[in-house]
C-alpha cells in the first residue's frame, strides 16, 4: 500500500501546483473514517482508496482528483457527509466525491434497469466533470484486480460483465488503452476462465518453441531503421489473451490458425519519421494485404493516432507493427489524462468538450428510458469505424455498416430528420447503402420530410436510432392527445360539464400521472376510460345510469318460486322427485336435456351439450333420459345472454325496451368488462322457450346500439 509521503511525492513530481497540505489531510481523514473496516480480502478497507489514488497518480491527475480518490467511499461507507467534506476540502472535491458516491449507490443494484440507470447517471455526471469518470474507472480497476476475493460466483460474473460492456469501452473512448486492456483481460478471466487458461498455456508453449524471438525481431527492426537515419524505440509484446480470443471468435478460426499474435511498436521523433519508417519496413518485408490503416491522417474519435501495418517480417514471422511519435504514444496509452489541464495552466474539466460524450448526451435526450439509452449507447461504442467526408471535406467517423441516414444524423439531428436522399461520391444512392472508408457523402434534405419508422431497421448508430424513435414516439403521443381530448370532451358533455385540462389537475395522483397531458394520453390509448375520469373529477355525480339500472333490476321480483320449479312436469322423472335447473347452462324448453341424479338433492336438469356433463361421464348410473312435458308452454324460464353494448347515452335503456317489447323480462344484469367504446354485459332474462329467446335475440341484434348478442352457457 502506498504510504502518505510517497503519494505526495508522486503528485509533486508532475504537478507544480500540488496542494500538499490537502493531500496529507485527505490521506489522514480517509484512514480515520474507514477505521477498522475490512475488505473481502481481509485487508484494511483503507487500502482500497489508497490504491485507487495510486492508479490516478500514474495518469498524473491533479490534486483534487487524488483527494477524491482517497475520499470516494467515505460518504457511502462512513459517517462523513457532503457538508463535512465541503468544509474540510472545498466545494470542488465535495462535488466530485458526491458524484462518485451516487454512482456507487446505484451500482449496488443488480437489476438490469438499475444498471441502465447507473450508466445514465454516469454519463450525466461525467458531462459535468470528466474527473468523475476517471475516478470511477480507477475504482473499478482496483475492484477488478481484487474480484477473486468475492465468494459468490454469480456476483463476480455480474461485475465482470458490467466491466466488459460499460467501463472498458468508456476507457477506450477516453483513449486510455492500457486501462481498457487490463479491464478487458480481468473481465475475461472471470467470464471465460477455461478459454483464457487454454490460450495462456498455448502462448507459453510457443515461447518455449520460439525462444527469444521477440528480442531478435526488435533488433532487426532497429537495424533497418537506423540505416535510414531514424532513431527508433522499438518494443514487442504478445497480444493479450482476450484480444486473441476475440479474434478467434470474430474470424471463427482456431488458435493454430492465428499468425499475428505478436505486435511491435515503433516510436520515432516526428511525423515525417513515421511515414519514412513505414516506407522502409514495407520495402524490406512483404506487406499483408488489408492490414494497413492510417490513423494519423484520420485519428480515432478518442484522439488516437498511429500507423498500423502487417508484414511477413524477420524470420518469416507474420507480425503487426504500430508506428507513432512519442507524444502520440502518450495519448494512445493515457488518453484524456495526457492532455490534462495543469499542463496548459487551465482547469477545464467539462466533459462536454469531448465529441463522443456530446453524442451520448444527444442519445440521452432522445431515449425513452434508461434501458433504451443503454441499448443505443452500446451501438455507439462497440463497433469498428469507417471514415467518411462531407462535400466540404469535414471528417465524419461512423461505425462499420453505417448508412447515409447515420451520416445525416451524425452531422445534425435536424439534417437526419429532413433527409430524403444521398449522393455517395457524386452518385445518387439508396438510403440503405452501406458506407465505405473514404466515401464522400452529400445529404439531400426537404422541409416536408419526416423520419420513417422503416429507417430504424437499417441504421446502426445509437444517435440515429434514438432520434428516429423519439420522433415516432412524439408523433404517436400527439395523436393520442388529440383522441384523448375528444373522448374526454364527449364524456364531460354527457354529464353536462365543459371539459378543461385544468379540471384534471386534482385527480392526477389518483391515476398516478405527473401531468394532465399524460392523463389525456392514457385516455387516448384506451388505458383509462373517459367516464372514469369524469367520475373522479366530479365524485358527487349521481347519474351513473348503468349502476342505477343494475340496482333497480336486482330488486325486480322473481316470478318463479322453488315450489313452482319443483312442480314443472318433466317426462322421465319419478313423480315427486326434487328438480333443479342447472345454473351452468340454463336449459329452456326446446333444448335437448338430460338429468343427473345427486344424492340428497334430487335431479339437476342440464342441456345435452353442457360442458359440466363431462364430470359425470364415468358414472352412467346417474344419468336420466328426460324431456320437456306439455305443461311447460305457459311457464317462464331463465336464459342467459352476453351483450356487447355501445358506450353511449341511453344504450342500456334501449336494451331494456327491446327486451320488454318482446314480452321478456330482465331478472339480473352484470357488467363483465368496460372499455372506451363498449360495455360487455351478462343479462338473465325470463322467456318461455328457445323460440321466444331466439326472437328476443334477433330483435336485439337489430338494435343499432347493440354491437353483438349471443346466448351463453355460463
Amino acid at each position: 500500500m502506498m504510504r502518505q509521503f510517497e503519494m505526495v511525492e508522486r503528485v509533486a513530481s508532475y504537478d507544480p501546483d500540488v496542494d500538499e497540505d490537502a493531500l496529507n489531510r485527505g490521506y489522514v481523514y480517509a484512514m480515520k473514517m474507514h477505521g477498522s473496516q475490512l475488505r473481502a480480502s481481509g485487508d484494511p478497507y483503507f487500502s482500497h482508496p489508497v490504491e485507487v489514488a495510486g492508479i490516478l497518480t500514474k495518469y498524473k491527475l491533479d490534486s483534487a482528483s487524488i483527494i477524491t480518490a482517497l475520499l470516494h467511499d467515505t460518504i457511502e461507507d462512513t459517517s462523513a457527509t457532503y457538508e463535512d467534506i465541503k468544509h474540510l476540502f472545498g466545494e470542488e472535491v465535495a462535488n466530485l466525491v458526491e458524484g462518485v458516491t451516487k454512482l456507487t449507490r446505484l451500482e449496488l443494484q443488480s437489476d438490469k434497469t438499475m444498471q441502465a440507470e447507473n450508466f445514465r447517471k454516469l454519463v450525466m455526471a461525467m458531462s459535468e466533470d470528466i474527473r468523475v469518470l476517471l475516478v470511477k474507472l480507477a475504482d473499478r480497476m482496483h475492484n477488478m484486480r481484487t474480484l477473486h476475493y468475492i465468494k459468490k460466483p454469480e456476483k463476480r460474473q455480474r461485475i465482470a460483465l458490467e466491466t466488459m460492456e460499460i467501463y472498458a469501452p468508456l476507457a477506450e473512448r477516453l483513449g486510455m488503452q492500457e486501462m481498457k486492456t487490463e479491464l478487458e483481460d480481468l473481465s475475461f478471466a472471470q467470464l471465460h476462465t477455461d478459454a483464457r487458461e487454454s490460450i495462456l498455456t498455448r502462448l507459453k508453449f510457443l515461447r518455449q518453441q520460439s525462444g527469444n524471438i521477440i528480442p531478435r525481431i526488435i533488433k532487426q527492426l532497429k537495424d533497418i531503421l537506423v540505416e535510414v537515419d531514424i532513431r527508433p524505440f522499438v518494443s514487442g509484446r504478445e497480444k493479450t489473451p482476450y484480444s486473441i480470443w476475440r479474434k478467434m471468435q470474430r474470424q471463427n478460426i482456431a488458435f493454430e490458425q492465428l499468425s499475428d499474435i505478436i505486435a511491435f511498436r515503433v516510436m520515432v521523433p516526428t511525423v515525417e519519421d513515421c511515414y519514412k519508417a513505414l516506407g522502409t519496413i514495407h520495402s524490406k518485408y512483404p506487406m499483408v494485404p488489408g492490414m494497413f490503416t492510417d490513423y494519423m491522417s484520420t485519428p480515432k474519435a478518442n484522439g488516437y493516432q498511429s500507423l498500423h501495418t502487417g508484414v511477413i517480417g524477420p524470420e518469416k514471422h507474420r507480425i503487426e507493427i504500430q508506428i507513432r511519435t512519442h507524444d502520440m504514444h502518450e495519448i494512445a496509452e493515457n488518453g484524456v489524462a495526457a492532455h490534462w489541464s495543469y499542463k496548459q495552466g487551465e482547469r477545464n474539466t467539462d466533459g462536454r468538450q469531448f465529441k463522443w460524450l456530446r453524442e451520448l448526451l444527444d442519445i440521452l435526450e432522445g431515449a425513452a428510458g434508461p434501458e433504451e439509452f443503454l441499448e443505443h449507447t452500446k451501438l455507439e461504442m462497440f463497433q469498428d469505424q469507417v471514415f467518411c467526408f462531407s462535400p466540404k471535406g469535414d471528417l465524419i467517423t461512423l461505425p462499420s455498416g453505417a448508412t447515409p441516414v447515420d451520416f445525416a444524423y451524425a452531422v445534425h439531428s435536424g439534417v437526419g430528420n429532413a433527409c430524403v436522399g444521398a449522393k455517395i461520391n457524386g452518385h445518387m444512392r439508396h438510403l440503405r447503402s452501406v458506407l465505405q472508408n473514404g466515401d464522400q457523402v452529400e445529404i439531400l434534405t426537404s422541409k416536408a420530410q419526416t423520419p420513417s419508422a422503416e429507417w430504424e431497421r437499417f441504421v446502426v448508430t445509437g444517435k440515429a436510432r434514438a432520434c428516429i424513435r423519439k420522433f415516432i414516439r412524439t408523433q404517436k403521443r400527439n395523436q393520442y392527445i388529440e383522441l384523448g381530448k375528444q373522448i374526454l370532451q364527449r364524456a364531460y358533455k354527457q354529464e353536462k360539464y365543459e371539459f378543461s385540462e385544468k379540471s384534471l389537475l386534482n385527480v392526477l395522483k389518483k391515476f398516478e400521472k405527473e401531468t394532465s397531458e399524460d392523463l389525456i394520453v392514457s385516455v387516448g390509448e384506451g388505458r383509462i376510460s373517459g367516464q372514469d375520469v369524469v367520475m373522479a373529477v366530479f365524485p358527487g355525480i349521481k347519474t351513473n345510469r348503468l349502476r342505477q339500472v343494475v340496482q333497480k333490476l336486482k330488486k325486480t321480483k322473481k316470478r318463479k318460486s322453488k315450489s313452482e320449479e319443483s312442480s314443472i312436469h318433466i317426462n322421465g322423472l319419478i313423480p315427486g322427485m326434487a328438480l333443479h335447473f342447472a345454473g351452468c347452462c340454463h336449459p329452456l324448453p326446446g333444448d335437448r336435456i338430460v338429468g343427473i341424479v345427486t344424492t340428497g338433492k334430487g335431479v339437476t336438469v342440464h342441456t345435452i351439450d353442457c360442458p359440466t356433463l363431462e364430470k359425470f361421464s364415468s358414472e352412467p348410473e346417474r344419468w336420466l333420459d328426460i324431456s320437456w312435458g306439455d305443461e311447460v308452454e305457459n311457464m317462464t324460464h331463465i336464459a342467459r345472454i352476453r351483450v356487447e353494448l355501445l358506450n353511449e347515452q341511453g344504450a342500456l335503456a334501449e336494451l331494456s325496451t327491446v327486451i320488454a317489447k318482446n314480452v321478456a323480462n330482465i331478472t339480473n344484469l352484470n357488467i363483465v368488462s368496460r372499455s372506451i367504446n363498449f360495455y360487455e354485459l351478462l343479462v338473465d332474462i325470463e322467456v318461455q322457450d328457445v323460440r321466444h329467446l331466439s326472437n328476443t335475440v334477433a330483435a336485439l341484434r337489430a338494435c343499432p346500439l347493440v354491437n353483438s348478442v349471443e346466448r351463453t352457457r355460463s
